[in-house]
């Protein structure tokens, strides 16, 4: 079976073609995003293997079918970047990877969580250049503060597990809370109260119609003073303006962000030799209380096998006609 593998990094190719020992696939790796421009590279395929900022809206949905592509292998949880609906339309299936390191986000959130509140990132920058005062490095103890997790799955459990180990009141939102999320003993509230008593908001929910901008200017207004959020998820998840101005005012205390709502042009590429062309997020850069990193949380060793092991299983699967076995998204 052939496989055209977009936005291929090093790393990608690695643990793939290390799954793929005694397989047999026969992988093309493509280093560009699919999208409307490079859905050609795909003729003579099978299928494709795509990554979170590939575009797979109703036009390339469409020049896939044409090429015969059958299946779309998401090497991700997050699938925010297809159009499902268009995919069903063309008879193409859409394979995830449902679960791959919890862990690996989880305390990605967490190592935010302590930079933010610790200053790591501005103590660093100080000691290299010989500064080793400590005015406007104060953070906080984070026992007894309250934390909230948006989101309740495998992620935000073992978000819930890690804080809770530091001796936090942990709240947690969840429209449909499983019986494991309810067995942690966190509190299960709505937004509302998320909002209201949180000192920090971690999300990790997925990006869809009710959760697009679901920290705005709305929610923002009903936060404490000085709030920290958290965004490991997907970028669509705030209103990056809003968030501006909220931190321009001192409502938001602390942001730490591993994913930023216009990045599919931005991350996992080096443009240190360019000018930053984006303002608005040039503009986050500015902020001493903000870290940023280059959606990596899911960045270790065990969750890249992990991917390549499942991308794989939905790969096979589907070429032996075993669609149960497989990880499928439907509209």
């Amino acid at each position: 079976m052939k496989v055209a593998v977009f936005s291929s990094k090093s790393y990608d190719i690695e643990h793939l073609n290390q799954a793929n020992e005694g397989r047999g696939l026969e992988f093309t790796f493509f280093e560009p995003h699919l999208t409307e421009q490079t859905a050609v590279l795909t003729k003579g395929y099978d299928a494709v293997c795509c990554f979170v900022n590939d575009v797979i809206n109703q036009q390339v949905a469409a020049e896939l079918a044409s090429y015969d592509i059958k299946l779309i292998a998401m090497r991700c949880a997050g699938f925010n970047n297809v159009d499902l609906e268009a995919c069903e339309k063309h008879n193409l299936l859409v394979a995830r990877v449902p679960e791959y390191s919890p862990n690996a986000v989880a305390e990605h959130a967490v190592a935010l969580i302590l930079d933010l509140n610790r200053n790591i990132h501005r103590a660093f920058s100080r000691i290299r250049e010989n500064d080793y005062s400590l005015s406007g490095l104060m953070g906080f103890d984070l026992n007894g503060k309250t934390v909230s997790i948006v989101g309740g799955g495998k992620i935000g459990q073992t978000m819930i597990r890690i804080m809770q180990g530091f001796g936090c009141r942990v709240l947690c939102y969840d429209p449909y809370p499983s019986d494991a999320l309810k067995e942690l003993g966190a509190e299960i509230v709505p937004l509302e109260t998320v909002w209201a008593e949180s000192d920090i908001i971690s999300l990790h929910c997925p990006l869809v119609r009710s959760t697009y901008h679901i920290v705005n200017s709305n929610s923002l207004s009903q936060m404490k003073k000085g709030v920290m959020v958290i965004n490991t998820s997907r970028g669509g998840l705030i209103d990056t303006p809003a968030i501006i101005t909220a931190l321009k005012s001192g409502k938001v205390g602390y942001l730490g962000l591993d994913v930023y709502e216009e990045e599919a042009e931005l991350f996992f590429e080096d443009y240190s030799d360019q000018v930053l062309q984006d303002d608005v997020f040039a503009r986050l850069t500015t902020f001493k209380n903000v870290v940023i990193t280059g959606h990596q949380a899911f960045f270790t060793h065990e969750a890249l096998q992990a991917i390549a092991e499942v991308t794989l299983s939905n790969i096979e699967s589907f070429e032996n006609n075993e669609l149960d076995k497989m990880c499928l998204v439907k509209a």
